[in-house]
């Protein structure tokens, strides 16, 4: 064989492996996902995002009863409340909430804040936890709300912060103690490439 010959096998063989490697390499990631990386959420994402119906939160109060439908096609804070009790981690996270949502300048319309009671609390107790904040939605979930919330923890602790998209899907959480101007991060790119809500 010349090496004119050699030359171009070498050339097909270089053009085969150009083109057949990328696939290759591309099928291998997408079978294995966990060599991807990281994102760039500071929260961790809810996979797959749970569907919830609007029905399903029921006003806590008055004003809440009024205003719940502001829910549908907003993006929402949802903060939980597990128990009888709304301890320090609690209202710092509602508190930490609130400021988010005022942090986001231009895009504050397009945001709600909203609280579950996960447990029933008496409305003279839980008025002392947001006597402040005359504009937050309060909720006492339907069991089927709850049951859902389960599947992202059994045991929620106090603080937790859950982010739910304008078409109801919860799909993002942040741990108790979570960093506002990590949220804000979060939702300033999700609104940035969101075309509804």
């Amino acid at each position: 064989m010349n090496k004119q010959q050699q030359k171009n096998r070498r050339i097909i063989l270089l053009l085969f492996a150009m083109s057949v490697i990328p696939f290759l390499i591309a099928w291998y990631l997408s079978v294995n996902t966990n060599w991807l990386g990281g994102g760039t959420n500071k929260g961790e994402l809810i996979n797959p995002p749970l569907t919830t119906e609007f029905d399903e939160f029921v006003g806590y109060d008055q004003f809440s009863k009024e205003n719940m439908q502001e829910l549908k096609g907003h993006w929402v804070l949802v903060n939980i409340i597990p128990g009888k009790q709304c301890e320090q981690a609690c209202r710092e996270a509602l508190h930490k909430s609130k400021q988010l949502r005022l942090m986001m300048n231009k895009d504050l319309t397009r945001i709600r804040r909203l609280v579950l009671l996960l447990q029933p609390v008496e409305p003279a107790r839980a008025s002392v936890w947001w006597e402040d904040d005359s504009r937050l939605l309060r909720s006492n979930p339907q069991d089927s709300l709850i049951q859902k919330i389960k599947q992202i923890r059994q045991k929620m602790p106090d603080g937790m912060l859950l982010l739910m998209d304008p078409l109801g899907n919860l799909m993002m959480q942040y741990a108790p103690g979570f960093d506002p101007y990590d949220v804000k991060k979060d939702l300033g790119k999700l609104l940035r490439i969101s075309q509804i809500g």
